[in-house]
């Protein structure tokens, strides 16, 4: 925070002489990087190059091992002998002892800033790359595939579903309208199909198109519990109108092997009904782990406003202060060591994600809701700060009842 508030200009940059500006002019005063406080060791208390070498040996240790004392006496006698202010001195051991929490050498800084540079290069020219790229990848990181997919297509990059007839195993590009390249989603995304049998669709569709269900089943050797993965996952729309003819058709296929020679698989076409835009929402999360379609709290957006429940859009138009109430998925719950019980909870609608601060009394008080909500309503205080925008929680409610058995990845506590 220190250098942050020096930086935009909200604190002034003062150093306390000029040996110790030399090693901390470029991160206006405050030491950053664990070299600055081996100069700073050196340059202000009269450590040798081997003690400093020492310091930063023992710096990620001194919350574990206790070790902080064997250095701290004689960091403030030598920045004493040599005429630093105890104030400034207390300021020093207190930034150094935030090192055994989070720090790290300048070379590791530049590493990831070049690394976060470079994505957020390539995430805002080549979305459609980026994205499928992260999903290749997944799991990894912090969001799931269904927020990252969420957000490419708020970024206007078209997505187009599993399918048989197109999928690659990974998610690919195809050309778009206008030159712009379209994210095809692959056959990984199909939970419990594994590879190889993705593997064994993509080799026979290069051979010739699937001309039927039974042809795909024979030539790449599809077992019935393959075909109703498929079938759940909505890649097999080709075939039929929607998906509740195509599970229909897979409930009386029989693998190859079992296939008397003069069976016959194809029947009269049954008139059932096309899905429910509901079913196929459960039905892709089920299958997938996200859906193409309406986002589920869209389907819940007039019985939410009916108890003056604003969206993440909405909230852009309150004002710092104002009392609000937001609901949302609960994607993301987070208690890091560092924030002293807070727990970081991220909420998301159809218009986009609310970072909500649970302090540790209402936390304790509210546990159940706090750990075990799917669908979480919040009441609280809306802050913006930097443009940054956040709900500091007065009260949690829980809502899954509203979404039923929706299930899908939340990133917890890690």
């Amino acid at each position: 925070h220190p250098y942050l508030r020096r930086r935009s200009g909200a604190e002034p940059i003062v150093y306390p002489g000029e040996a110790v500006r030399t090693v901390l002019a470029r991160t206006c005063g405050v030491p950053i990087f664990q070299e600055q406080v081996m100069q700073l060791a050196v340059v202000a208390a009269d450590f040798t190059p081997g003690e400093a070498d020492q310091l930063r040996r023992s710096m990620a240790a001194w919350k574990r091992r206790g070790g902080v004392d064997r250095f701290e006496q004689k960091l403030i006698e030598g920045m004493r002998r040599n005429g630093y202010a105890e104030q400034f001195s207390n300021q020093i051991i207190a930034q150094i002892r935030g090192f055994s929490e989070y720090g790290f050498p300048e070379a590791h800084a530049a590493s990831f800033a070049l690394l976060a540079y470079i994505s957020a290069w390539l995430k805002f020219h080549h979305p459609a790359a980026f994205t499928a790229a992260l999903l290749n990848s997944q799991p990894m990181g912090f969001y799931q595939p269904a927020q990252l997919l969420r957000d490419v297509r708020v970024h206007d990059v078209k997505v187009r579903p599993v399918d048989v007839f197109a999928s690659a195993f990974d998610c690919t590009l195809e050309p778009g309208e206008g030159g712009e390249p379209t994210l095809r989603l692959g056959l990984s995304c199909v939970r419990s199909l594994a590879r190889v049998v993705s593997e064994r669709i993509v080799a026979a569709r290069s051979l010739a198109p699937f001309e039927s269900l039974q042809d795909l089943g024979d030539r790449a050797a599809l077992s019935r519990h393959d075909m109703e993965a498929l079938a759940a996952a909505g890649a097999l729309v080709g075939f039929d109108a929607h998906r509740h003819l195509a599970s229909w058709r897979v409930a009386g296929y029989l693998p190859p092997l079992a296939t008397a020679p003069d069976a016959t698989h194809e029947a009269a076409q049954p008139m059932l009904r096309v899905p429910t835009e509901a079913e196929d929402m459960f039905a892709d999360y089920r299958a997938l782990g996200f859906t193409l379609g309406r986002h589920p709290l869209a389907m819940l957006r007039e019985t939410l406003a009916a108890g003056c429940v604003h969206s993440a859009e909405q909230l852009q138009e309150q004002a710092s202060g104002t009392q609000v109430r937001v609901a949302g998925l609960v994607i993301t719950r987070q208690r890091p060591q560092t924030a002293s019980g807070v727990t970081f909870v991220t909420l998301e609608d159809e218009s986009g994600q609310v970072n909500v601060l649970v302090w540790r009394k209402l936390g304790r008080l509210r546990n159940r809701v706090l750990v075990g909500a799917r669908l979480m309503e919040v009441r609280g205080e809306l802050q913006r700060e930097a443009g940054v925008t956040h709900v500091i929680a007065r009260d949690l409610i829980d809502r899954s009842a509203l979404i039923g058995s929706l299930q899908f990845g939340i990133h917890e506590f890690h």
